[in-house]
Formats: C-alpha cells, sequence, structure tokens
C-alpha cells in the first residue's frame, strides 16, 4: 500500500498514530541531545550499548565534580511514555535527569529500551531487567563501565520511571525480590512517578487521559486500549504487570522503601493510589510514602521542569534516595502520607 493514501490504524492524540501500512508516525520525543563529557550544566554524559543483540543501551550521568573517597547513590531510570514514545537521548529525559543527578549528586543509568509496538511488551521489561542486572554487575569494581567501578555505591541502589517507566520500575521490583539481583545488591528504595496501571475493577472507567483509548470504544471491558496495543498477549484485567493486586508476589517486592508520586489533575491519580493502598495490604515488610502535588496533571514536571512544584517533586525524590524522610501532613501543595 502506498503510505500516501495509507490510513489511521490507531491514533493515540496527540503523540502517536500507526497506518495500516504499518508505519509508526511518533510525534514527540524523538529528537536527540548529544552527550558531553565537560557539559556547562556541571553533569557529564555518555552512551553506553549494553546487549547489542537487542539494541538496549543506556545513557549514563555523572556529575564533573566528585570526590574520588565518595561513591555516590546508583539510580537506574525508565522512561515515560506509554510503552512507545521517548527515549533517555530526547531533550526532555536528557534535561531532567540531567538536573536530577546534579541536585542529588547520584550518579544516573537512563535506560533505552525498545518501544512498542515494533517491539511489543514484554520486551521493554526485559531490556530494563538487562539493563539493571548489567549495572549492578558493577558492584564488584570490575565491570566494563568507569563511572560505575569507581563512583557509584552499589548499597544504595535506586529505580525510578514515570508514567509507563513507573510501572517498569515496579515489575522490575518484584523480579528482584523474586529472583534476585545477584552480587549481594539489593535495591534501597523504587520511586514510582504518575505511574501507569491497571484499574480497580473491571467496571471501573475512571478519569483517563484522552489517549488512553485513542478515541475508540474499549475493545476489552476494565482494559485501556492502549494496554491492549502495546501488549497484545495480555491475559487482560488479571495481568499482574497491569495490575499489582493480581500478583500474589507483591509482598516480595525487592526493596525497603517506595515513593509513590501521583499529581490531583492527572487521569491516572486513582491508580496511583489504589497501587499505594494495595502494596500496604499485602504483607510487604518495607515504607512506602505517597505525595500528591495539588493542581498539576500527568507529568507537569517535565513539561514545566522550574515550575515551583516541579522543584519541590524534585526536591522530594532527591530527599528520598538521600535517605531524607518528610513528615506526613501538607507542604506547599503537597500531600504526603506515610505507611
Amino acid at each position: 500500500m502506498d503510505s500516501t493514501t495509507a490510513e489511521v490504524l490507531y491514533f493515540f492524540p496527540p503523540f502517536l498514530r500507526v497506518y495500516t501500512d504499518g508505519r509508526v508516525e511518533r510525534l514527540t520525543g524523538t529528537d536527540v541531545v548529544p552527550p558531553s563529557i565537560n557539559s556547562e550544566t556541571g553533569v557529564s554524559t555518555k552512551d553506553v550499548m549494553i546487549a547489542p543483540e537487542t539494541g538496549v543501551s543506556a545513557r549514563l550521568f555523572k556529575p564533573i565534580s566528585v570526590n574520588p573517597e565518595k561513591r555516590l547513590p546508583l539510580l537506574v531510570y525508565f522512561h515515560g511514555g506509554g510503552f512507545s514514545l521517548c527515549s533517555p537521548y530526547c531533550s526532555m529525559y536528557h534535561n531532567y535527569i540531567t538536573s536530577l543527578v546534579l541536585v542529588g549528586q547520584i550518579i544516573a543509568v537512563s535506560v533505552d529500551y525498545r518501544l512498542a509496538p515494533e517491539n511489543p511488551l514484554p520486551a521493554a521489561y526485559e531490556d530494563s531487567w538487562t539493563a539493571l542486572q548489567w549495572a549492578v554487575s558493577h558492584s564488584n569494581g570490575q565491570g566494563s563501565e568507569p563511572w560505575l567501578n569507581d563512583h557509584a555505591d552499589f548499597r544504595r541502589v535506586f529505580l525510578a520511571g514515570d508514567s509507563a517507566g513507573g510501572n517498569i520500575t515496579h515489575n522490575l521490583a518484584v523480579q528482584a525480590g523474586v529472583d534476585s539481583l545477584g552480587g549481594g545488591v539489593k535495591l534501597r528504595g523504587i520511586c514510582l512517578i504518575h505511574p501507569y496501571f491497571g484499574r480497580k475493577s473491571v467496571d471501573d472507567v475512571g478519569k483517563v487521559d484522552g489517549n488512553i483509548n485513542g478515541g475508540r470504544p474499549e475493545e476489552r471491558p476494565g482494559v485501556d486500549n492502549r494496554w491492549l496495543y502495546v501488549c497484545p498477549t495480555t491475559s487482560g484485567f488479571n495481568d499482574r504487570r497491569m495490575n499489582p493486586a493480581a500478583d500474589e508476589r507483591l509482598w516480595r517486592l525487592g526493596c525497603d522503601k517506595v515513593l509513590v508520586c501521583v499529581a490531583e489533575k492527572d487521569g491516572l491519580r486513582e491508580r496511583g493510589w489504589f497501587y499505594y493502598e494495595t502494596l500496604g495490604k499485602s504483607g510487604w515488610n518495607g515504607e512506602a510514602v505517597i505525595m500528591e502535588t495539588e493542581g498539576e496533571k500527568h507529568v507537569f514536571h517535565l513539561f514545566e521542569p522550574s515550575s515551583e512544584r516541579a522543584v519541590i517533586l524534585m526536591n522530594t525524590i532527591v530527599s528520598f534516595i538521600n535517605q531524607e524522610f518528610v513528615e506526613d501532613g501538607p507542604v506547599l501543595g503537597l500531600l504526603l502520607n506515610h505507611y
């Protein structure tokens, strides 16, 4: 079929179009910021190939000024984009992780996993697990990457991600609790920023962003069309990758603490709260905190990174990584709960 006459098969506005001839048109997150060893930002970056056979790669971030006698927390980050958009190299994520590394004084590995629909799930989960194992393989100081060998503190390994990346973060933490990471490494904590999970029940429609179902009727009750599209082999509502309440392994979550971040006007807000509540009932023996930002939408901090509430969100994540705990209660447009 001539691509000029191909019809739109799926449209998840305003980010992604898929045509009947198989062509995929991504409308955001396709730009590339080159890495820089001596950046004016105060953070050096470089790209590494992790698994040539699948193309899994990552961008590494390190503060330019690092005390050689001091080890820094290691953050492995998974970008969002509905499993089908963006990369660590696009300006939105490159700039955000750069700021996070500078403010937090951490080492970061931002993972470039394969995207759907060309590579449907579970490809993103598999790639992310491969990248995490690669990162922690440096815990003996003899890995292939000097930045991790010389500067990362493997007693303080964290995972984080936004939206679909928050979902990946959770699923990898469960896998780490079940299968272990090896090398004696255990995750210190995970941070889920506006995470993408399934609904509370099959009948629960709730408030969702317009692109979740692509403007089309639901193809399967209780399951978002977008999830069906990126994961065509899903079992549906009870798929434990999207529904933590259906996962009997949840209590084995392989970390000591969890930070869940939600936003008041985010269509996924209720799903983030449901995750937090479900984790608390699972028997998991850890500490969880949920933070709600008032008056903001989904991943607002990526689009308005210098806004007051985006700065507060970043500082909260940094404090979480650096083991500083915030008391319960409202703080400048935020609501924090502990258990």
